[in-house]
C-alpha cells in the first residue's frame, strides 16, 4: 500500500527542494501542510503529486526524469528559456513556447520535473 502522508524532509526530497524551501513554501500558503501529534508538519501524498504534476492519472513512457527547481524563466516573443537546478551545480535549460510557460505557470522557485525523451543529444565544441 502506497503512503498517504510523508513528513517534512521526506516532501522536501521527493519534490526536488530543501527543507527550508518547504518551510518558507508552507509560510507562504504554496503547499498544503498539516500537522501531527507533536506538532510536525506532515504533508500529504495528493499535495506532492500536485506539486510535481503527478496527478490526472496520465502516465508516460520517458523514464528521465529529472525533479528540481526552476529558477529562472525568459521569455521572448513565441519562445521561453526555463532554467531548473536538478542537483545543484547540475542545472537543465529547456526551450519551449512561450504558451506552454504560461499554461504550466512556470516561475523561479516553483519546482517541477523535466522529462527528457530523446534519441540523440550531441554537443561539440
Amino acid at each position: 500500500m502506497a503512503k498517504q502522508t510523508y513528513t517534512a524532509s521526506e516532501a522536501a526530497s521527493a519534490l526536488g527542494i530543501s527543507l527550508d524551501t518547504l518551510r518558507r513554501w508552507d509560510k507562504a500558503g504554496r503547499i498544503q501542510v498539516s500537522r501531527d501529534q507533536s506538532n510536525r508538519r506532515v504533508i500529504a501524498a495528493e499535495e506532492i503529486n500536485r506539486l510535481r504534476g503527478d496527478g490526472g492519472g496520465r502516465q508516460i513512457s520517458a523514464r528521465n526524469r529529472f525533479a528540481g527547481v526552476v529558477t529562472e524563466v525568459k521569455t521572448d516573443g513565441l519562445m521561453a528559456q526555463v532554467e531548473i537546478v536538478v542537483r545543484d551545480p547540475v542545472r537543465l535549460v529547456a526551450i519551449v513556447t512561450r504558451d506552454a510557460v504560461e499554461e504550466l505557470g512556470l516561475r523561479a522557485g516553483m519546482a517541477t520535473t523535466a522529462i527528457v525523451k530523446a534519441t540523440n543529444v550531441i554537443v561539440q565544441r
